[in-house]
């Protein structure tokens, strides 16, 4: 993708590193909410390593979090959850981030990319619990509305975190919601609950409130407003904002009914001027507010104002930065405010939702900013705007983010809009989805569309083209036609102008142009490297490391592979697919220089790498298994190159014609034939299996784990057992060790 200005980079980091920093520093405690120290002190001297908070909104868990995390003389590492943190990456980014500013450690913990959420579970996950499991110092780790998760891989990778926490660390994790670890903590009595019972409030506590609203309240009233409330926190408070404008307090309230609540917070609005109910109302669509956000949303001028007296006041708001810059709403307040938006004014929702999409847009906040327009009926621009954020979006690691985009648009919107069709088809190849990536292509091969596309490639066609290039379908000769048309078309200056290079070396590999396709390989590094688009440069290297290999210039070849072995480990490349190859030719490099231990690991990440290089991507896939297989039987395992050879074969059958790479592969077969040892014990893990490997960390049932894969729980139990007897374990403990320490996990 091209870059953006200096200016919209410098908006973009400032947003996003406040933003950023909201979600990790804990709020301070409000002034005058009742103090739960007593039940932080027995969760903090429980001795169990997790504390679950869950509790129905309006029970104070955040301030309940906010009182310990102040109070709290080991590191503690804040982590605030909002919808958009709804995906496996993200989550770990954050948890990453936050413990780094607690403890310390290694930064690009907090950098940490994967393809998918597969692989954030069996990489990513281990390696941040690895990290927080080796602390030098004790450590709590709080993360504050952890109902915010929805999605199953989110939990899984969570599970693997929990396993990470060391013994005099704790996780505390507040939610609305039954938390999914909880259950098989119990049975290891490795976990203090605090429930909506723990957290409610007596007699003393609704004195304490109604004396901050200026209100006098009697013993026996108190037990009376208590009684109705059942002790609910949110309660208490909006009964004595009524109070406080003279109303019965104690007789309006019974308890957490969703309609209690709604009509306790209007009677509790009824003292504030129309102009504020107003921005109230408007202004909860958004999950921060700031002034000039609100001012862009409200079209006004008045926004700081109404922030402070809000603040002041005590309203249910919480500010979340320091200079008071930024804030949100109680949950629960802005549910009831959205509520009411939607019932006075329901024909505004659309158009505030645009231009809080044309406030973020305008604050290069577009990934914010097309959260908004996915609310609306603006599909088109919504369209537009997630195919410009497709490819940085996957770059960046957030797959889930982007998929959720997808289904939120729609395959027939898609569909529509064949750029983003295409780019679907890239993602779906990128991840190991054969099945989409099939369908989508076919989706493409049909479509027609003349207008300039919003992903900054030339031309749909020329899109098209670089994407038929790689997949192969038409045979060697068809694919070097559209590679070198998309070459034709896309300019020097355009951002897809590497990919077009890569692409057309790759062509001129397979159609025994070996000098040409260096040369264009030389030409995507380096253009790819001025850009940063790190995986063309990294596969890129890696091939040009491949082709000097195999004439002879083992020199040249080492420098590649430290260039592209460089760039995988700085930018946390190892999920990738593009970048696998890189795997293969370290592994190739060091058994020639005799370095078994280095071969090993390298090789590791190069079998690793086929869960999600398929034959989706046929040359890719290929190239992968074949120098994977060469090395192996350069290190005298041919046992696992002629697996290797037959997952080849397999391929095959979908792609025929893949020039001279089958004649490669037929070559290295004859002399593999030839081979007779068997230095290794036995068959390698199949994609398949590796694609299940990393679930063994959570406590998953099969069934659980099928749902998760879409297959069966016969499949799910077939390919355990062959996980158990090819790494000769017994137990998904020992199989979790063993495939760590060979390489197959974390790392």
């Amino acid at each position: 993708m091209a870059d953006s200005s200096s200016a919209a980079a410098s908006l973009t980091h400032d947003l996003d590193a406040l933003l950023l920093d909201t979600k990790l520093t804990a709020p301070s405690p409000r002034a005058g909410l009742v103090s739960r120290a007593q039940a932080i002190a027995d969760a903090r001297e429980s001795g169990r390593r997790v504390v679950a908070i869950s509790a129905p909104a309006g029970y104070g868990k955040s301030s309940l979090l906010a009182e310990w995390a102040a109070a709290e003389r080991r590191p503690v590492a804040w982590v605030s959850l909002d919808q958009y943190d709804d995906d496996p990456v993200a989550l770990l980014s954050l948890v990453s981030a936050a413990y780094i500013r607690a403890v310390g450690g290694d930064a690009r913990l907090a950098s940490e990319r994967s393809s998918h959420g597969l692989t954030a579970l069996g990489r990513a996950a281990p390696r941040l619990a690895s990290a927080m499991r080796s602390s030098p110092t004790p450590f709590v780790l709080m993360i504050d509305d952890l109902h915010e998760l929805r999605a199953p891989a989110c939990h899984d990778v969570l599970t693997v975190l929990v396993g990470g926490i060391p013994e005099g660390s704790q996780l505390v994790a507040a939610s609305r919601h039954d938390q999914p670890h909880v259950p098989w903590l119990r049975a290891s009595d490795d976990v203090k609950e605090l429930h909506a019972d723990d957290l409610a409030l007596n007699a003393a506590g609704a004195v304490q409130i109604f004396a901050e609203a200026h209100v006098a309240l009697s013993p026996a009233l108190a037990e009376a407003v208590v009684g109705r409330t059942e002790g609910w926190p949110v309660g208490l408070h909006l009964a004595a904002l009524i109070a406080r404008n003279g109303a019965d307090a104690a007789a309006a309230v019974s308890g957490d009914d969703p309609y209690v609540t709604d009509y306790l917070y209007r009677e509790s609005l009824t003292s504030l001027g129309e102009e504020t109910r107003r921005f109230l109302r408007r202004t909860a669509l958004l999950d921060m507010l700031s002034a000039e956000l609100c001012d862009s949303l409200l079209q006004t001028t008045e926004s700081q104002r109404i922030l402070q007296e809000l603040e002041a006041s005590h309203a249910f708001i919480v500010p979340l930065d320091r200079r008071r810059g930024w804030y949100r709403y109680h949950g629960l307040f802005r549910e009831f405010l959205e509520g009411e938006l939607r019932r006075i004014e329901p024909e505004s929702v659309e158009q505030l939702h645009i231009r809080a999409a044309d406030w973020y847009e305008a604050n290069a906040s577009a990934p914010t900013a097309a959260e908004h327009l996915l609310r609306t009926t603006q599909r088109d621009r919504a369209t537009r705007l997630v195919t410009m954020l497709a490819l940085p979006t996957y770059e960046s690691g957030h797959v889930a983010t982007l998929q959720r985009w997808l289904r939120d648009l729609g395959d027939a919107v898609i569909a529509d809009y064949p750029p983003l069709a295409v780019l679907a088809c890239w993602v779906a190849g990128l991840t190991g989805q054969e099945r989409d990536a099939d369908r989508w292509a076919a989706v493409v091969e049909d479509a027609e569309f003349d207008e300039t596309p919003a992903d900054g490639s030339a031309s749909f066609a020329s899109a098209r083209a670089m994407m038929r290039a790689f997949r192969c379908p038409a045979g060697a000769a068809e694919s070097l036609a559209d590679a070198q048309f998309a070459l034709a078309h896309e300019p020097s200056w355009s951002p897809w102008r590497d990919l077009a290079l890569a692409v057309a070396g790759e062509a001129l590999l397979i159609n025994g142009d070996a000098t040409t396709a260096d040369e264009r390989f030389a030409e995507a590094s380096a253009i790819a490297t001025a850009a940063g688009n790190h995986e063309i440069q990294a596969v890129s290297d890696a091939e040009r490391a491949l082709l000097a290999m195999g004439r002879g210039a083992w020199d040249d070849a080492a420098d590649l592979v430290e260039r592209a072995r460089s760039t995988v480990e700085e930018f946390q490349l190892h999920d990738y697919a593009a970048a696998s190859v890189a795997f293969p030719a370290a592994a190739r490099l060091a058994l020639h220089t005799g370095d078994r231990k280095l071969a090993e690991r390298e090789l590791a990440w190069a079998m690793r790498a086929r869960a999600v290089c398929t034959a989706a991507l046929p040359i890719l896939a290929v190239r992968l298994r074949l120098h994977t297989a060469m090395a192996y039987v350069a290190a005298g395992d041919p046992t696992t190159a002629r697996h290797l050879m037959r997952e080849i074969d397999d391929i095959a059958v979908r792609r025929p014609d893949l020039g001279t790479l089958r004649e490669e592969v037929r070559q290295f077969a004859e002399t593999l034939d030839a081979s007779t040892s068997d230095g290794f014990s036995g068959p390698p893990l199949t994609p398949a299996e590796l694609r299940l490997l990393p679930y063994l960390q959570t406590h998953l049932s099969y069934p659980e784990i099928g749902a998760r894969l879409f297959v069966s729980r016969n499949t799910v139990s077939t390919e355990v057992s062959a996980i158990y007897r090819k790494l000769g374990v017994s137990s998904r403990t020992e199989a979790v060790e063993r495939a760590t320490a060979i390489g197959l996990l974390g790392g």
